[in-house]
């Protein structure tokens, strides 16, 4: 296995198949506008929605970039955790949920037509393969924490088997 094709493994088993950690499309299965909206307690703590516009927006920077477009920058990192919609918006919510499977396919795509010689390919920030791993580390991050804020309001099973 060369290093695209383990970053190829990594970057499905964080959004489409199950590894050590629930893949992030699990992870959002079945909520709610509701449910993506609800604020655990503390004033540091994000919502899932908050989250998933996180993430949305670095995975649309990556794919801005590598099909060589213009890419927005956003003021401050904070900026890049506003959703949407609100708690009623349930048209909005499934818009980002299903908007996060397409970038997925589409990143996927794109990736899976790299060549080996590609992963240190000069990239913003640093080498190409390597930005796609921190991109896939961090959706792993943000995947535990949807998870996690799940448990605390009770929509997450609380026993899960996986294979």
């Amino acid at each position: 296995m060369n290093r695209m094709d383990l970053l190829l493994r990594e970057f499905d088993h964080t959004y489409l198949q199950e590894d050590w950690y629930p893949p992030l499309k699990d992870a959002l299965a079945g909520l709610t506008a509701a449910q993506a909206s609800w604020r655990p307690p503390g004033a540091a703590a994000n919502t899932i929605w908050e989250i998933v516009s996180h993430l949305l927006f670095f995975k649309e920077q990556l794919l801005c970039r590598l099909q060589n477009k213009e890419v927005v920058a956003a003021a401050t990192n904070d900026d890049t955790f506003t959703p949407s919609g609100g708690p009623d918006d349930e048209e909005a919510w499934q818009a980002d949920v299903k908007r996060m499977e397409t970038i997925h396919h589409q990143l996927r795509e794109l990736l899976a037509a790299l060549r080996e010689e590609d992963f240190d390919r000069p990239f913003p920030v640093s080498p190409l393969g390597l930005r796609v791993f921190s991109i896939i580390t961090h959706d792993a991050f943000h995947a535990g924490q949807i998870v996690q804020i799940r448990k605390m309001q009770g929509s997450w099973p609380a026993r899960r088997a996986f294979e």
